[in-house]
């Protein structure tokens, strides 16, 4: 496992921050007739997919070889071939997309603090930020964006929609949003400088949780630091009886993230295997050495995608922890980021993931043991029910000292 880390750095965050995976440099073009042969070329070698979404790939080769003059029009043919594959993740980033994505990673962009995402066609809020205009305007997961400032997001791409929503400090950008049996509403959002944080241990607004239970919510697996600060918490909370860790709205991030933070609860056993074009299968496995062995819940909902499922899936297969609330996201692809002349950026998927017991969770999610759904009224009333319901099952696990085979699916001793 540590030797994958070394030379792997991935993301399966499918949201405006992160989509990227693999960090390759492939600075090798130097006309932009070549650039769009890189890519295509690229794409040839590595997509998921053998047959490209059942078509001719050999047909975009030299498509635009008497077009392409400028790199504008390499760009502009590069989207044309890429939406060919019919997949959200991959995509090809001009220089500016190219450096939003990479401050992102760094910790800060401008906007609203959104992730959005592409699903069955649709513009998706897969899930505001913690503490950011979207959160405060109302936003939620599972939200569809109808329009951006007055346009339609029919067949817009997830990059061209994060374009449109960010922009400097201060101004504003006007959103139509449907959310499930509610009629469509304006959001009149004005953009702020939002810092990306991982990890909080603030509770939810007026809930409370016995002293002797740990919370931590993790709201992203992107920072490179989530590892180290999750790893303090767990060191200096040790006379903790339990641990609920709270992923709801999380869209996922680093790849190694997640199983380093798998690793940490962990006994041996798989953490995630990914499957690739050729059907070679490689899975990573937890070491024997573990951070604590106290009960675990774990809390998800339809905001909670990627890297978020990694970690959940493995946790509830390995039998190390309840999942209590919403069915997840269900996004099981991996991404490489390619790094391409001009500044510019390729993300391919390259990769399927499967959690321990081999489930395929793409458009499909991780399902709780404890289903529990959050109502509007719920969220009006300040009434988080899921997190009452965690503090309930984990004050019942370590009452017990025994995960409740009829209640979660497992007959373990909740370990001390």
């Amino acid at each position: 496992m540590r030797n994958f880390m070394k030379k792997s750095f991935i993301s399966l965050g499918a949201f405006i921050l992160l989509f990227g995976c693999v960090v390759k440099n492939n600075v090798f073009a130097y006309t932009p007739v070549e650039l769009y042969d890189q890519v295509w070329r690229l794409i040839n070698a590595k997509y998921v997919d053998q047959t490209n979404n059942a078509q001719d790939w050999n047909k975009w080769r030299h498509k635009y070889d008497k077009q392409i003059l400028t790199n504008e029009d390499a760009y502009v043919a590069i989207n044309t071939m890429v939406a060919s594959l019919n997949d959200p993740y991959t995509r090809f980033l001009d220089p500016k997309e190219f450096a939003d994505e990479t401050s992102s990673i760094k910790g800060s962009l401008k906007g609203i603090g959104i992730q959005i995402g592409v699903k069955d066609g649709k513009l998706m809020v897969i899930a505001p930020i913690e503490d950011t205009p979207a959160e405060k305007a109302g936003l939620k997961a599972d939200d569809e964006i109808l329009e951006i400032n007055g346009e339609s997001t029919k067949g817009i791409t997830v990059d061209k929609a994060a374009d449109k929503i960010r922009g400097e400090k201060g101004t504003t950008v006007t959103l139509l949003v449907k959310r499930k049996d509610v009629e469509p509403k304006i959001y009149k959002i004005v953009r702020d400088e939002i810092e990306l944080k991982s990890i909080s241990q603030k509770l939810p607004v007026e809930m409370k949780i016995p002293d002797d239970i740990c919370y931590i919510r993790l709201t992203s697996f992107i920072s490179r630091n989530a590892t180290k600060e999750f790893g303090d918490i767990l060191n200096n909370t040790s006379n903790k009886k339990g641990y609920i860790i709270d992923l709801r709205s999380n869209p996922g991030g680093l790849l190694s993230n997640a199983i380093y933070i798998s690793d940490m609860f962990l006994e041996g056993g798989d953490i995630v295997s990914t499957v690739d074009r050729d059907g070679y299968k490689e899975t990573q496995r937890a070491s024997r050495t573990v951070y604590t062995k106290k009960p675990v819940v774990i809390l998800i909902n339809k905001g909670s995608a990627s890297a978020s499922e990694i970690f959940s899936g493995a946790m509830k297969d390995n039998g190390r922890a309840v999942i209590v609330g919403e069915q997840s996201f269900g996004k099981g692809l991996v991404q490489e980021i390619n790094n391409l002349p001009y500044q510019s950026g390729l993300h391919i998927t390259i990769q399927k993931y499967l959690t321990p017991n081999g489930t395929d969770i793409n458009k499909k999610g991780i399902t709780p043991d404890i289903v529990v759904e959050l109502t509007e009224e719920d969220v009006k009333n300040k009434n988080d029910v899921q997190l009452k319901k965690a503090i309930e099952v984990l004050n019942k696990m370590t009452y017990t000292n025994t995960f409740a085979k009829q209640d979660y699916g497992y007959i373990q001793r909740a370990p001390q």
